[in-house]
């Protein structure tokens, strides 16, 4: 048996934590500068508070709730995201870390009664962390994630649904339209549809050597899973990203050439960081820059450069993309946006130059590795290059910031006495 672990409306959870008086109360969290609604709690949903919505068209909405609104603060949603994942390793010795609120947990051989233990689950993260969960468990993932679902949606599963029988699990296929099952979405339930397939019960009694001729091979797997054969294994270690891309609306518009270039170094820095994270160099970087697509005249370029040699050094990463920029940059425009991608990675491991280059100094690499201990023992951003400046206005709007309680030593939550 699998178990699928989901954080309830994670974001807004995180929020709660360090904020009881707003447990139980509507809560909202926005997007990068303040854009969109991303995550809405379980009573901020019951308000008909929709998702995905730019801000300012339902402000008036959410002030005449009294709903209470926060940008986003992913340092804090990462650390608690991880404090989750270290506690639900204490159940299984096998798991798979899906997503930021997501993990799958391989519960074979387990002896007690799985209705208890995900309620063990349940109870522990709630105690230790304050985060409310569902568990579904069943013998595919796809059908813990069909589980899992349910364990929200009922509130007679208490946050715990089990699919151990055909006949609990086509109960509840029946009840559930096949764009709601994992892996099918929009555009293929769509074409499931003229073969008048509409639910996941329908999908799981299809040919699937017929279906297949319509689709790809993926579905045969997801009618596999979906009667209980598992063909998805778990992944204990994530696979490395083949690009990393860090990009960011500007806070207000910008038509000097100075912060932008203090903006992208920003970005190669982050970028550079989730690089080295994953021990990884580069070999290309892209750029972009563009100005507001509703705004007449509209500008945007970009460009891909090539480094001297497989790096995860920040300073030459930052070099290359600052000359790039300088090359995009249009002295009449008003530029909203601007991004850096790192797009050829190779493993550092494997990472060699040629007969005519030495390849990246080892004291790079050391100074690198320096920088980012620093930063992950003292907080984000206690080391950076100078060219980030010191006072970004072009810094994203998040007016609603909450502190990082658990990432920065000057932010700790306070105790009265």
């Amino acid at each position: 048996m699998l178990a699928l672990v989901d954080c309830n409306s994670c974001y807004a959870s995180c929020e709660q934590i360090f904020r009881p008086d707003l447990r139980g109360c509507p809560v909202v969290v926005l997007s990068n500068n303040d854009g969109c609604v991303v995550a809405r709690s379980k009573e901020a949903k019951s308000l008909g508070i929709p998702d995905l919505q730019p801000f300012f068209k339902i402000e008036y909405l959410l002030r005449k709730h009294g709903v209470t609104i926060f940008s986003s603060n992913y340092a804090l949603y990462g650390d608690i995201s991880n404090r989750v994942m270290i506690t639900l390793r204490q159940f299984s010795p096998e798991v798979e870390v899906y997503s930021i609120d997501e993990m799958f947990l391989d519960l074979h051989g387990l002896q007690e009664c799985p209705l208890d233990y995900g309620q063990q689950i349940r109870q522990t993260l709630w105690r230790e962390i304050r985060m409310p969960v569902g568990v579904g468990i069943a013998p595919s993932k796809t059908l813990a994630k069909l589980a899992n679902r349910a364990a929200k949606k009922i509130p007679k599963c208490q946050g715990v649904c089990i699919l151990d029988s055909p006949q609990k699990w086509q109960w509840l296929q029946r009840r559930t339209e096949v764009s709601d099952v994992w892996g099918v979405g929009r555009r293929l339930s769509k074409r499931l549809g003229h073969l008048d397939i509409k639910t996941a019960y329908d999908l799981a009694q299809a040919n699937p050597k017929i279906l297949r001729r319509h689709t790809n091979i993926n579905i045969e797997r997801t009618i596999e899973e979906l009667n209980g054969v598992s063909c998805l294994s778990l992944e204990e270690q994530p696979s490395a990203r083949k690009q990393i891309y860090c990009t960011r609306s500007f806070g207000e518009k910008l038509i000097e050439l100075q912060p932008i270039l203090q903006a992208v170094t920003l970005y190669a820095s982050r970028a550079a960081e989730k690089l080295r994270a994953q021990a990884s160099l580069v070999k290309s970087v892209h750029v972009f820059l563009h100005t507001s697509p509703h705004e007449p005249n509209y500008y945007s370029r970009s460009t891909v450069v090539q480094t001297p040699y497989p790096t995860d050094d920040t300073r030459l990463i930052v070099q290359l993309v600052k000359r790039a920029v300088s090359e995009l940059y249009r002295r009449e425009c008003r530029f909203l946006k601007a991004g850096v991608g790192l797009v050829e990675l190779v493993p550092s491991s494997l990472g060699q130059g040629d007969l005519f280059t030495q390849g990246q100094p080892v004291r790079a690499g050391e100074a690198m590795q320096a920088i980012d201990h620093i930063n992950q023992r003292f907080g984000r951003g206690t080391l950076f290059l100078g060219a980030e400046g010191i006072k970004k206005k072009w810094k994203m709007r998040q007016q609603h910031k909450s502190p990082a309680y658990t990432t920065r030593w000057d932010e700790l939550p306070e105790v009265a006495t």
